[in-house]
């Protein structure tokens, strides 16, 4: 709205019929809201065919990402008790109380699920950068 009045303000002098004002400042800011989409929409992301290659710079995040992917082959209640847990740090009673189960499920999951993981680093020593 600012920039339609300024706008009008701007080419006061060219207006011949004051009559049609309303008309002009209206059409000045469909103009304008039209402009701000397509802008908007130029920065907007698209799906494309292939990934953009991502930058590696960070050890700490390559294991952390490597890690999720390993956590997401867990089967659905480990991989809900392990989340819940670790990456919300969660406590066994709300952990239990979201999941809908006893504490003791809680704790046998989330066991069998660190038992995988561990299993799984320790058959793989590269997996995790050589120091797991």
């Amino acid at each position: 709205m600012q920039t339609a009045l300024a706008k009008t303000y701007l080419s006061w002098h060219r207006l011949r019929d004051r009559g049609s004002l309303d008309a002009y400042v209206r059409r000045i800011i469909v103009n304008e809201n039209a402009s701000i989409w397509r802008r908007a929409w130029k920065r907007r992301e698209r799906p494309t065919e292939s990934l953009p290659e991502m930058p590696v710079d960070d050890p700490d995040t390559d294991r952390q990402d490597v890690m999720w992917r390993l956590v997401q082959t867990l089967p659905d209640r480990q991989r809900a008790s392990v989340v819940l847990r670790f990456y919300e740090d969660l406590s066994e009673a709300q952990t239990a109380q979201i999941l809908g189960c006893s504490v003791g499920t809680v704790k046998s999951q989330t066991s069998r699920a660190l038992s995988r993981l561990r299993e799984h680093v320790a058959a793989h020593p590269d997996f995790l950068g050589g120091d797991a």
